[in-house]
């Protein structure tokens, strides 16, 4: 009976097309996440999120759909986004805001200018449900492209986020270094678009971080936290969306935040039974 009540849902292709992005998104966001909050860089792919609001727009008017726009979308994005905040002196939060909200702004003047058809609500928060074969193959690909990068260069971005002075001291490239970890970010992000939206992915990118920050000890073991805690929000988001007919992005992003809850809680209630074992100066 529970098996048939979980399976349920997979008569349906777009149910597992969507099970398999929601997966794909939820590995790739919380992945990178461990490595955005180590260097708060939350704003920054807050950013990055909404500066792909006009490309997104200028792309469908050409007739191209927001799942090929992805790679070549987020490579403009990290490069444009990483080149003025290094070289504009005004502040890197500041720089980041002008970006965030012109950028966002600008999407919306070329939607309306340009008469471009797309579903703004499906666009700020996410329509997983309608995916096609096409999109689950992209962000498939894309996730690949995300972990293939992260394991390569797992050790310099590693170095670069704890100690970015005594990297580039220890002969790392930095500059490439900063770079590649903003394409990576931009990659995961842009490919999630169809999942989340650009209003909730820097919810499924910072929260099972955070998570998984408040249960682990070692870094490594907060990004494999992490990826557990991501991938059970998307699919268990998924399934809540399916059985009460609610918003699956949204619904994600709660579930995400259910988890923080709960490891929030777990994680204070061990520290103070650690206090309460730990004998007092009157007792010694």
């Amino acid at each position: 009976m529970i098996i048939e009540y979980i399976l349920e849902p997979f008569k349906y292709d777009f149910m597992i097309r969507s099970l398999i992005t929601a997966i794909s998104s939820g590995i790739m966001l919380s992945a990178l996440g461990p490595f955005t909050i180590n260097r708060n860089m939350g704003f920054m792919a807050d950013a990055m999120a909404h500066a792909t609001l006009p490309i997104i727009a200028v792309g469908v008017f050409l007739g191209f759909s927001i799942s090929e726009l992805g790679l070549p979308a987020s490579i403009i994005i990290a490069f444009f986004l990483g080149y003025i905040v290094k070289n504009i002196d005004i502040g890197e939060d500041t720089a980041i805001g002008i970006i965030f909200s012109s950028f966002f702004a600008l999407g919306f003047v070329l939607i309306a200018v340009l008469e471009v058809t797309v579903n703004l609500e499906d666009l700020l928060f996410g329509q997983i449900l309608a995916v096609s074969t096409f999109d689950t193959y992209i962000v498939g690909s894309l996730l690949l492209v995300v972990l293939s990068l992260l394991v390569i260069f797992f050790k310099q971005l590693l170095f670069f986020s704890f100690d970015p002075i005594g990297a580039e001291v220890n002969g790392l490239n930095t500059t490439f270094l900063n770079y590649l970890f903003l394409v990576i970010l931009s990659v995961a992000i842009v490919g999630s678009l169809q999942t989340v939206g650009i209003i909730l992915v820097l919810s499924m990118l910072i929260i099972p971080a955070a998570a998984a920050k408040l249960v682990t000890k070692t870094f490594i073991n907060s990004i494999r936290v992490s990826i557990i805690f991501g991938a059970t929000a998307s699919v268990t988001g998924l399934y809540l969306s399916y059985f009460f007919n609610i918003p699956s992005g949204p619904t994600m992003s709660l579930v995400a935040t259910g988890i923080f809850i709960v490891a929030f809680i777990s994680s204070t209630l061990r520290s103070k039974f650690r206090g309460n074992l730990v004998p007092s100066e009157e007792e010694t």
